[in-house]
């Protein structure tokens, strides 16, 4: 009987356990590569290379085709939902780069599925765009069950030798759990006050940018503001008229949107929100947020950039759909059941080159496999040590830079294994003042500030 009994309650623990498991909702994730890591990644390929100036994969100088396919990367917690985007440049008409993923399927993968191109189409056949295990909704990934895998292949192209290769420098994934939208807590996002903050722009009302696609563009037009606000001079239709997707027959694709905003300089990707605070302080950092807001504002769906935040923590945005919607105020509760109950989905753009960018925003550094700590001393004059950890063998890069983005060292550039370093930092050829230094293990980056007093 007592044998039957502790049967019994290990077999009831196993199936509570199972059940607090199958409950836990996984946290959102953002797993970023830059050259130095797609380079360390690259398992195999062919025409293509790195460029001159070192910061990007191009074709090679006698290639037309070329391709090249990632070691398979890995999340920290399971995700069943990705966002997937990237940064680069296609100068001509005549060349293109595709972008595909693909993640573990029944003890092997998926067939490759194809995420996008940029920009022209000159692909004689688009690519795979589902399976039985999941598919490419139009812009996002969604997966049927829960995986903690996936692989990158890019596929570049041009259609004569003469014509200036594409290129590619950075592939964005901001994966995320299904059910951490479902159980979204409105009441709780509306009594999140954040304080006040304002950015100006030059204001763009997307229907008087051209009659006939003027219904269509919201989301080139946001970006062209946002660009504006940068004091980038865009002009928006040829803007939209880039972003336009022949395949999808749409001028909103995320990813291609956010690429557009690449070729005018910025540093983007496809991001969540969960928080008006989380993206006040990407604001305050000197981000700029377009948000993907839906029913009961917009049931078709739109895109407007958040501008700030009144002094009683109302969301201040510029709403492209209004001929008086810049600095728009709209109903808390209702712009906040728009754009969170629809997933918060959003455009994070920085400057290119910035300290601040958009895999160090604080709601993205969950990585448990690295740590950076506090220089010492700090303030310091000149020198000063930086010490870092990492579990495991990965490549590493350690650099600094000064209050408006411009690299001023390299410290650490290579493969490192296990281990705790430390790094001495000799500033003394730099004048006083605040600096940043970022520190990139693999596919996660974390920065922290340090101040040089002569």
């Amino acid at each position: 009987m007592n044998k039957r009994f502790t049967l019994y309650i290990s077999l009831l623990t196993i199936i509570i356990t199972a059940s607090v498991l199958r409950a836990q909702v996984y946290p959102d994730q953002h797993y970023v590569l830059r050259i130095d890591s797609i380079k360390a990644k690259i398992e195999s390929s062919e025409g293509i290379k790195i460029s001159e100036d070192g910061k990007s994969i191009v074709l090679q100088e006698n290639s037309l085709n070329g391709y090249f396919i990632l070691s398979e990367q890995s999340s920290q917690q399971p995700f069943n939902q990705g966002l997937p985007s990237w940064n680069g440049t296609a100068p001509t008409s005549g060349g293109s780069f595709k972008v595909q993923i693909r993640f573990p399927y029944l003890n092997s993968w998926s067939p490759w599925l194809t995420v996008g191109y940029w920009k022209t189409n000159i692909w004689s056949d688009y690519g795979t765009t589902s399976y039985s295990g999941g598919k490419i909704n139009y812009d996002w990934a969604s997966i049927y069950t829960y995986v903690s895998k996936w692989q990158y292949k890019v596929i570049i192209t041009r259609n004569n030798l003469t014509d200036t290769s594409p290129s590619i420098h950075k592939l964005s994934l901001f994966v995320s759990d299904s059910r951490t939208t479902s159980n979204v807590n409105i009441s709780q996002i509306v009594a999140d006050n954040p304080a006040a903050f304002f950015i100006p722009t030059s204001f763009i009302h997307q229907y008087s940018v051209d009659s006939q696609i003027g219904g269509d563009i919201c989301s080139p037009t946001t970006v062209s503001m946002i660009l504006r606000s940068y004091s980038i001079n865009v002009d928006p239709y040829q803007f939209a008229l880039s972003t336009y997707d022949p395949y999808y027959k749409m001028f909103g694709i995320w990813p291609r949107v956010v690429q557009n905003g690449s070729e005018f300089g910025l540093d983007g990707a496809v991001t969540r929100y969960r928080t008006w605070s989380e993206a006040r302080k990407v604001l305050e950092n000197g981000g700029r947020i377009g948000i993907s807001v839906g029913s009961p504002l917009y049931p078709n769906g739109h895109l407007i950039m958040l501008a700030g935040f009144t002094n009683d923590g109302n969301p201040i945005v510029h709403d492209p759909a209004k001929s008086n919607g810049y600095s728009h105020i709209f109903d808390k509760s209702l712009l906040s059941q728009s754009w969170f109950i629809k997933g918060g989905v959003a455009y994070t753009f920085y400057p290119k080159d910035s300290p601040v960018s958009v895999d160090f925003a604080e709601y993205n550094s969950i990585s448990d496999n690295f740590e950076l700590y506090q220089n010492y001393p700090n303030p310091f004059n000149p020198v000063t040590s930086i010490k870092y950890q990492i579990t495991g063998s990965d490549f590493v890069s350690l650099r600094v830079f000064d209050a408006i983005g411009r690299e001023v060292a390299v410290l650490v550039n290579e493969t490192k294994s296990p281990g705790i370093y430390e790094v001495t930092f000799d500033a003394s050829n730099l004048t006083s003042g605040v600096y940043v230094y970022r520190l990139q293990v693999g596919n996660n980056s974390r920065t922290r500030k340090l101040v040089l007093l002569k």
